[in-house]
This record gives structure tokens, sequence and C-alpha cells, in this order.
């Protein structure tokens, strides 16, 4: 009788997670990964074509959902300006480091792939990626809050550019340095604390 597909396909992927996160992408072996998966490396070559497919087939999957709650939670503060379009606006706004943190740690090892394994994949520059989203929601955010007559002060957008890159990147600190989920969580507040804080110095609000 032929072999589960679907059941090899199981053990290939929990067998590429664990060679992926020991030894990272450039150095993880096509060869370990069929060996632990019990197949040859003929038959693992059935399933994915080659090894960045892969590495692709177990953090796509999260990245599209995270990109997705992104454009969700975006829409809503979108919505809620409507209501709040007063100087308090932007301190009312959806708490985005605590629910993007609490996602990271619902999926940490996909994270941990992307943060500290991705090199030499397509997915090498994830965090210089996930803060140009960042940026143009952002900007979009802070250009409705000058369509309802909230003024802000001007600043570069060189300057607004590497301090969302700083603010994102800092929130991944917590994935590199194996932070606990409740160190991370804690660790989520204060960064909104400082960036709220800082946001609101350099906007003039």
């Amino acid at each position: 009788m032929p072999r589960d597909k679907s059941e090899n396909n199981k053990k290939i992927i929990a067998a590429a997670k664990k060679e992926f996160l020991e030894q990272g992408f450039k150095n993880a072996s096509m060869r370990k990964i069929a060996a632990d998966a019990g197949i040859t490396v003929g038959a693992l070559y059935r399933h994915f074509d080659n090894k960045e497919e892969m590495f692709a087939s177990l953090v796509e999957p999260t990245l599209c959902e995270l990109r997705a709650l992104y454009d969700n939670a975006s829409m809503k503060e979108f919505e809620r300006l409507k209501e709040l379009a007063d100087e308090q606006a932007l301190l009312k706004a959806e708490n985005k480091t605590q629910w993007v943190m609490s996602y990271i740690y619902q999926n940490f090892d996909v994270f941990k792939l992307l943060v500290c394994c991705s090199q030499g994949t397509r997915y090498e520059n994830f965090i210089h990626d996930m803060a140009l989203m960042e940026e143009k929601l952002d900007a979009d955010y802070f250009n409705k809050l000058n369509d309802y007559d909230m003024k802000l002060r001007e600043i570069s957008w060189l300057e607004f550019h590497m301090l969302v890159t700083a603010n994102v990147s800092a929130m991944y600190e917590a994935v590199k340095h194996d932070f606990t989920e409740e160190q991370a969580l804690h660790y989520a507040e204060t960064l909104d604390e400082f960036f709220t804080a800082g946001w609101k110095k350099v906007l003039g609000i």
C-alpha cells in the first residue's frame, strides 16, 4: 500500500522546523531533514522543490495572517478616528504592540525562524519589511489625524523612517533574547510607554 503522503508531510515539517531552528537556513541539511523524517532525500524532493520552499511553508501562513491582522487593526483605528478626532486620538488608539507581541508568542517558533534563522532566504529582511509596512500604516494614520484638524508637527521622512524602524526592531528583540511570554508582554508595555511619549514629543501633541 502507498504510504500516507499527508503523514509524511507532517513528519517533514516537524523535522524541517527542528533543523532550521537549530542550524539556521544556510546550514540546514536536506539530508538530515529527510533522515529525521524517515524518508529518502529523493522522497523529500517530491514534497518540496527546494530548501527555501520548505522554509516558506513554515513561515508564510503565519506571515499572511499577521499582515491581515495589521490591516484589520488599521481599518478599526481609521473608523475610531471619526469619533476620536481630538488631541487624545493618538493616546486612545488600540495598543498595537501588545496584541502583536501576544500573536508573536502564540507562534513563537515561526518568529524565531524569521528573526534568527532566515538568512539566505527571501525572508532575511523580515524586520525591515515589517518596519516598512508599519511605516506606511503609521503615515496613513497621522495623515488622517491631520485631516481631522489635529495638527501635527512635521518631521523629515528619514527621521520618521528611522523612528518606526527602531520601534519595530525593538519589539523583535524579545524573540532574539528568548524572553518568556510574561517577560515579553511586560516589555511590550514598556515599549508602548516609551514610544508613545516619544511620538507625543516629536509630533507636538
